[in-house]
């Protein structure tokens, strides 16, 4: 049996490496791109909820006053899609106690959506590979 020298062995990366490195960093930056403002989004909505909530609590404000302060404050903050009903539900409607517990349905949807949309690219995209090979 004849040994390979060193320099007759591969070095580096195979074309195949590189093609399943290039995309798997396609799929992290999509994530990335579909996370990240979803997370500022989310956190952004979270902070406008706490102090409203707190703001309407000293006030001694009814859960139909509260939900037309976060209307108008939503509207300020150029959210025009958002309406306060989708966005939380109240769990104490109490004048000057109020609770509520905000929705995470729209979010969660929407990133199962772009996961799925992502691996069946990759998928029909590795299988067009493999056929013209």
């Amino acid at each position: 049996m004849q040994q390979l020298s060193g320099l007759a062995t591969q070095r580096g990366a195979s074309v195949t490496n590189i093609v399943l490195i290039i995309m798997l960093l396609g799929i992290a930056t999509k994530l990335t791109v579909a996370i990240v403002p979803a997370q500022i989004g989310d956190y952004q909505l979270t902070k406008l909820l706490s102090a409203q909530l707190k703001e309407a609590n000293s006030n001694n404000e009814t859960a139909k006053q509260f939900v037309e302060r976060v209307d108008k404050q939503l509207s300020i903050n150029a959210d025009y899609d958002t309406k306060a009903e989708e966005v939380f539900t109240f769990t104490d409607k109490k004048t000057g106690q109020l609770a509520i517990h905000k929705e995470y349905a729209i979010t969660n949807n929407f990133l199962a959506m772009l996961i799925l949309l992502t691996v069946s690219k990759v998928t029909s995209k590795w299988q067009q590979q493999s056929k013209s090979q």
